[in-house]
């Protein structure tokens, strides 16, 4: 019996170490809010919202009035869809449940630290543009693929 035992605790561990990391890669929901890749992607890359915990993305929708030095202000029922879908979407992992400086992606911890060996110019190349134009590297970064083996830096 205890060979079962042991068997049935080291399948439970592997199985509760591959949901943590099938959580921990989760930016992305499988099914997208039109709204939000409406509203959002009109001005830039509709960002994964696991990329942010619920209380920045409640923050940033609370506030688009004053987006970022723009105004992106929606209808009440727009904000209202897409800020109960970001919500419920909203980063869970260590990357997702860090709260950025500002609520930005490009000042959190995680995104410093991946990023720690860009070189500045890069960031300044027009195929660039800024950090946070994630999808002129990250070709699948709307999709929240954002897989190493997958980067291509623009010249």
């Amino acid at each position: 019996m205890r060979p079962s035992i042991a068997l049935c605790a080291a399948l439970a561990l592997s199985l509760a170490a591959g949901l943590a990391r099938a959580d921990s890669h989760r930016l992305q929901p499988a099914t997208r809010l039109p709204a939000y890749q409406q509203e959002c992607a009109a001005c830039h890359m509709a960002y994964p919202p696991g990329l942010l915990p619920a209380r920045s993305w409640q923050r940033i929708m609370n506030g688009l009035d004053k987006h970022y030095g723009s105004d992106a202000s929606l209808d009440a029922a727009s904000v209202q869809q897409i800020s109960t879908w970001l919500q419920a979407n909203a980063g869970t992992s260590r990357r997702g449940r860090e709260e950025p400086p500002q609520d930005r992606i490009t000042r959190s911890a995680w995104f410093e630290r991946e990023h720690r060996e860009v070189p500045a110019e890069v960031w300044r190349r027009p195929a660039v543009g800024s950090r946070a134009q994630c999808a002129a590297c990250h070709s699948r970064a709307e999709a929240g693929d954002f897989d190493e083996d997958r980067i291509r830096i623009p010249r």
